[in-house]
Formats: C-alpha cells, sequence, structure tokens
C-alpha cells in the first residue's frame, strides 16, 4: 500500500465481541445503535449486541454519544463476513450501512488491504481455513488471539505469507496495555526479578493464551517449559525459562481460575531480592486503550509491509499453548522448543 493519506480499506473477517471491540475503534459508527443494536431481553449471540462494547466506549455521564475512547485514524471497513450472516448484517448496520456484507468468504479480501480476522472466544482452530484465501492474494492479514490452535496450522500460516508475500501479525491486546508497559518497567524495583505471577483467564485457549502473551511481554520471550497442575478448583501453569539470563530464574506461574474478576481483568505480580510488585487491574476498562494500540501495530504493517512482532514470538505463543494441553493429559513437564522442533518448525525458535 502507497501513500499515508489513503485509507487502509478492511475486511472484517467475524463479527463477534472482538470484530466489534476493534471495529469502532477504526470506523466511523452510529454509538445509539451500537449502545441497542437488538431489543433489551431478546437472545442475543454476542455481548456487544446487548451494549456491552458501548459501555466501555461511551463513559461520558449523561452523554451517549461522546465517545471516550480514543480513535485510530487511516482506516475503512469495507466488507465484512461471519458464518452468521444476521451478525454481519448488524455489524454492517452499525457502520451505517457502508461496509459490504459477504456471502462468501472469499471476497472479503477482494479490493481490501488488510483482512483482519478477529476472535473473542475461540481456540484458533479455524484460523488457517479463515486467513488462507487473503494470504495467496497477497493481502496483508491481522489475525487476533490466537494465532493458530496447532504448532502445525501456525507453520502453515507462516510459510503461505511468506510464499505470497503477505505481511501477516497476531496479538492479543493485553500485550499491548499500558499498563502492561508500566509494570514492566518497574521490573527493576524488585532487585532482579526471580519470579512472576498472573491470575485470571481460565484454561480454556481464548482466555489462557492472554496469559502466555503477557508473560512474553513483560517477562521476555524464549519459554523453555510447561508444567500443567489441574485441581478441583484450580489449575496452574508453571512457565520455565531453563536459566536464560534476564528472565526469572524460578519462572511465571500462570494461575488459571481465581474466580470472577473486575470487568475480566488479569493481575500481575513479580517478586526478587528486594521487594514485590503489583499491577493494577487489566481488563476491560483499559481494552480500548490496548486495542488502539494493537490498531496502531497493524497500521504501520500494512503501510510498511513489514509486521513489527517477529515469527518467533507468535510461534511460541502456539507452542506454549500446545505443550499445555501435552502436559495436562501427560502430568509431565513439556519442552517447549523441543516441541518446536520436533513439529518441523526450527527455523521460528525464539532467541
Amino acid at each position: 500500500m502507497s501513500g499515508k493519506s489513503k485509507k487502509i480499506r478492511v475486511g472484517l473477517i467475524r463479527c463477534d465481541t472482538h470484530g466489534m471491540w476493534y471495529g469502532p475503534l477504526m470506523e466511523k459508527h452510529d454509538p445509539l445503535l451500537l449502545r441497542e443494536p437488538m431489543p433489551v431481553g431478546e437472545p442475543s449471540k454476542e455481548s456487544w449486541q446487548q451494549g456491552g462494547n458501548w459501555y466501555y466506549f461511551y463513559t461520558y455521564y449523561c452523554r451517549p454519544t461522546m465517545m471516550t475512547a480514543k480513535q485510530v485514524s487511516g482506516f475503512e471497513i469495507a466488507k465484512v463476513w461471519d458464518a452468521d450472516r444476521t451478525l454481519a448484517e448488524m455489524a454492517a448496520k452499525v457502520f451505517y450501512g457502508r461496509p459490504v456484507v459477504c456471502d462468501r468468504l472469499e471476497e472479503v479480501s477482494d479490493d481490501v488491504d488488510l483482512v483482519f480476522i478477529s476472535d473473542c472466544n475461540g481456540d484458533g482452530s479455524d484460523h488457517l481455513e479463515l486467513s488462507t484465501p487473503g494470504l495467496k492474494k497477497g493481502v496483508a492479514t491481522f489475525i487476533d488471539k490466537p494465532f493458530a490452535y496447532t504448532l502445525k496450522d501456525a507453520y502453515k500460516m507462516v510459510r503461505l505469507a511468506a510464499k505470497h508475500g503477505a505481511p501477516m501479525m497476531s496479538l492479543s491486546m493485553m500485550r499491548t496495555a499500558p499498563a502492561v508497559a508500566q509494570f514492566r518497567n518497574r521490573l527493576a524495583e524488585t532487585g532482579g526479578c526471580s519470579f512472576g505471577s498472573i491470575y485470571g483467564g481460565g484454561t480454556a485457549l481464548a482466555g489462557l493464551y492472554h496469559s502466555i502473551a503477557l508473560t512474553q511481554a513483560i517477562f521476555g520471550a524464549g519459554i523453555e517449559s510447561v508444567q500443567a497442575m489441574a485441581g478441583p478448583r484450580q489449575t496452574l501453569v508453571h512457565l520455565g525459562y531453563g536459566g536464560r539470563a534476564g528472565r526469572p530464574e524460578q519462572g511465571v506461574t500462570v494461575n488459571c481460575n481465581v474466580g470472577s474478576t473486575f470487568h475480566c481483568a488479569f493481575y500481575l505480580s513479580a517478586l526478587g531480592p528486594t521487594t514485590k510488585i503489583n499491577s493494577e487491574d487489566i481488563g476491560d476498562w483499559v481494552n480500548p486503550a490496548s486495542a488502539a494500540e494493537v490498531l496502531k501495530r497493524i497500521r504501520r504493517m500494512v503501510r510498511t509491509g513489514k509486521p513489527t512482532e517477529t515469527v518467533a514470538e507468535m510461534v511460541e505463543q502456539v507452542a506454549v499453548a500446545e505443550a499445555f494441553r501435552q502436559a495436562l493429559e501427560s502430568g509431565k513437564i513439556v519442552n517447549v522448543r523441543s516441541l518446536i522442533r520436533r513439529t518441523g518448525g526450527k527455523a521460528y525458535l525464539a532467541e
């Protein structure tokens, strides 16, 4: 794509709560329709259909049309598609009916600059299928978390993108949360972080993947081992770095099942010889800013043709999730880097 003044034409795949979280941050929309796209009390498939997203974007008292979340310029949603066509049609109406509602998945990647695959609660098992048409056309592609369900699928997407010259990137908005950067900058207070903890997200991949992304964002890539300990009310996941310099020597523990948290918030702790530090809430009240940062990185990728995130770190996230499933089933510690090598991904190892 040439020229910074030209808007990036977006083909949005899946009009779920994440699609309609990112969408209003990059496109003009009807705030009152976003607040109430369907009658109150009528059964809905997605939380945004009952005003769930509007709630965090329009927080000014008594002014329901004054957007308090910061939009990101440079985008135009040109096409939408969802396996549930009624969702796509409702989403298009929120954007004043401008986006074309596509009948087939393959149409979304025609005449656009970016394919945006959203995923709020899925496990990524359909991401290879959803991304393939656009990647084969060389269209820049963003894949919401998780990047993929299996390493096999992740490698196929990476190779498709490389073969057809399609810039491709996957990000969890947890990775870009302002509070995460602030917490990372405080690690020095610990006197050298030896142990970290993450609280929240559950064991389903949609939530666990956020915790994996948080671990990388705060404590660094190069996760070497995964151990899973499951109980009736809690599942603990220990992520080890194998003595890698500059990483927590005792690793990072993800406490998956912590009960209901404040607006789906995650929490972080880091411990060292000097002190222990704790994060503030990292949840839906701050996620508009986190999503805006994701969009800025996507905009940079489309304009420069270069992703801001490395393939190695994206692959590592998938590998950690796959290792978690194996560790949970076997009761044994699973080596992440060995798993990547065994599955043919040696070229994608994080250094």
